[in-house]
């Protein structure tokens, strides 16, 4: 009984490397809710495969294929569209913007000043004034940017664009509109956004990217 234990844990355990290998490289701190929903759904039905050497290992094989083969699905229909990803990740917050808290978004996200300064610490930084910009992302980490020391101001790089579709809470955020945007586009070439795969606007100057045909 005992060597049927360790030959099924052994097996599993190498199952279990090559399905979450197949399912691509994700740093633990980024994993997406259908990552974290999978690999404790997949962790779930290993223990139970080990805890119960008598039943068959089919019954177990089967669903983790089931599960893989819908996270792969899942993950391809994420890379295509932006709003599914919005939709299951989530987007990012800005939590400081231009030095200014924002207290109704810290509220939309049910996140704290002692949150704020938590992570904010674990970024190096200990004074919310050397902020400029704050960012929640969608893995619960804070990326922050600090203000320059020489002229006590810096700006951030928002995507305008993302797989042919417009960020238009973006545009509002660095100040312009979407006539701006679509005007600037045409006049540098770009008539159609569809073309687009990203498209950012930092210090005065356009990063654009074609979609690869």
């Amino acid at each position: 009984m005992y060597g049927i234990i360790i030959v099924r844990t052994i097996f599993l355990y190498v199952v279990i490397l090559l399905i979450f290998r197949l399912m691509g490289k994700r740093e633990i701190g980024e994993l997406s809710i259908l990552d974290l929903v999978v690999f404790i759904m997949i962790a779930e039905m290993a223990v139970m495969a080990i805890e119960q050497p008598t039943d068959a290992l089919m019954n177990t094989l089967l669903p983790m294929i089931v599960l893989l083969l819908i996270q792969i699905t899942l993950a391809w229909i994420s890379m295509k569209s932006k709003r599914f990803r919005d939709l299951v990740d989530g987007k990012p917050t800005i939590l400081i913007n231009k030095g200014k808290i924002d207290e109704g978004m810290m509220r939309k996200q049910r996140y704290n000043f002692d949150d704020l300064l938590l992570q904010l610490r674990e970024n190096n930084v200990s004074n919310i004034a050397d902020v400029e910009f704050a960012i929640l992302e969608p893995s619960g980490k804070l990326s922050v940017i600090e203000k320059d020391k020489n002229t006590n101001e810096q700006d951030i790089t928002l995507p305008l664009i993302l797989d042919g579709e417009i960020n238009e809470e973006n545009i509002k955020t660095i100040g312009k509109s979407l006539f701006w945007l679509r005007k600037e586009l045409k006049d540098r070439g770009y008539p159609n956004t569809k073309d687009i795969s990203f498209c950012s606007y930092q210090n005065g100057e356009f990063y654009i990217d074609l979609t690869d045909q």
